[in-house]
């Protein structure tokens, strides 16, 4: 990663999906991928840039279908646009294994994944539409890379800004990864504060009322 790159993954750090999510939504930008699932229940939030990836059917001659890695960053995050299918996959534990040697921070896939036992054994984060046996050789190839494609009907660009945990995968736009960042920061405190009035005694309703948790995620230019 670059300077920039690095200093807009600072602003996410100790943030999480959910946070992200609501950020986004407040000022009216979309994000969620939509269906894509973690592999695992991950403990830490992933967060790096996004390296873009795009299938389409294979031709024929076929093209490849995993080349690409070598093409990818230490600290990046894999998007891989496969427009969803899921009856054949674009990842399995060889490219896993490539990806945790690179230092990889994970890969999201609007598609599915197989050999999961790699993934899960060894704890590189994979966020798909599921998992499958079957092998995308002939069936799919890479298009492109480093273009704008559709993660989960999200719009992801090169180096937008990835955040992925537990929850689900969201994609923040690299040109305002620092409004986004500061609006769930904002969001985060306002939710300490309710926790906080919480273990005072106040009821649930009286802490929402007081720091108007009700018109937190609104939509707010």
């Amino acid at each position: 990663m670059n300077i920039e790159d690095k200093t807009l993954v600072a602003l996410f750090e100790g943030l999480d999906t959910p946070a992200v999510s609501d950020a986004l939504d407040t000022l009216g930008l979309p994000g969620q991928c939509l269906n894509i699932m973690p592999l695992a229940n991950y403990t830490q939030v992933i967060i790096g840039p996004a390296f873009t990836v795009q299938y389409v059917s294979a031709s024929s001659p076929p093209g490849t279908v995993g080349d690409f890695l070598d093409e990818v960053a230490p600290g990046d995050v894999v998007l891989i646009a496969n427009d969803g299918r899921t009856d054949c996959t674009v990842w399995g534990d060889i490219m896993t294994q490539f990806a945790l040697a690179q230092g990889i921070a994970g890969s999201v896939i609007d598609g599915v994944c197989r050999d999961v036992s790699k993934a899960l054994g060894e704890g590189y984060p994979l966020f798909t539409r599921g998992r499958f046996m079957r092998t995308g050789k002939d069936r799919v190839e890479v298009v492109v890379v480093n273009q704008p494609v559709s993660i989960g009907g999200a719009r992801a660009c090169p180096r937008d800004i990835v955040v992925a945990d537990a929850n689900g995968v969201v994609v923040v736009p690299r040109e305002r990864a620092r409004e986004v960042a500061q609006r769930a920061r904002r969001i985060e405190q306002v939710e300490a504060q309710i926790r906080e009035h919480l273990t005072s005694g106040k009821t649930l309703k009286e802490a929402r009322a007081l720091l108007g948790y009700h018109g937190l995620q609104k939509k707010s230019q």
